[in-house]
Parts: C-alpha cells; sequence; structure tokens
C-alpha cells in the first residue's frame, strides 16, 4: 500500500521507489508500517511485500 492505494512495486528499498517515483531530491518523510524512517536510512531500507508507507511532501510557505 502506497499513500492508502494498492501500488505494486518491483525494487528493494526504498530509494528505489523513490526512484521509480521521480520523487528524489524532494523534501519528504516516508513511514513505513506507521514508522518514519530517517533520510539516511532510504538507501539500504528493505522494503517487504504487505508494508504499509505514506510518503509526505514538505511544502514552504508562511
Amino acid at each position: 500500500m502506497l499513500n492508502g492505494e494498492p501500488y505494486d512495486f518491483q525494487g528493494d528499498t526504498i530509494r528505489d521507489l523513490l526512484l521509480s517515483l521521480e520523487i528524489h531530491g524532494r523534501r519528504l518523510a516516508v513511514e513505513v508500517n506507521q514508522e518514519i524512517v530517517p533520510k539516511s536510512e532510504h538507501d539500504t531500507f528493505s522494503l517487504s511485500e504487505n508494508d504499509v508507507l505514506e510518503i509526505v511532501h514538505a511544502i514552504g510557505g508562511g
């Protein structure tokens, strides 16, 4: 599941997912199974078939 919707992904890590979604390099937070994964772990954090992910973009404003 990705942001509440079924999503089929053929990669291994959060980094792979972000690259496939073309949202790398942006300010964002990734939550896997209700736990925030630090950006420093995106390259090595392995995803499993039944993981539930939420990706949130930081938006500036004032």
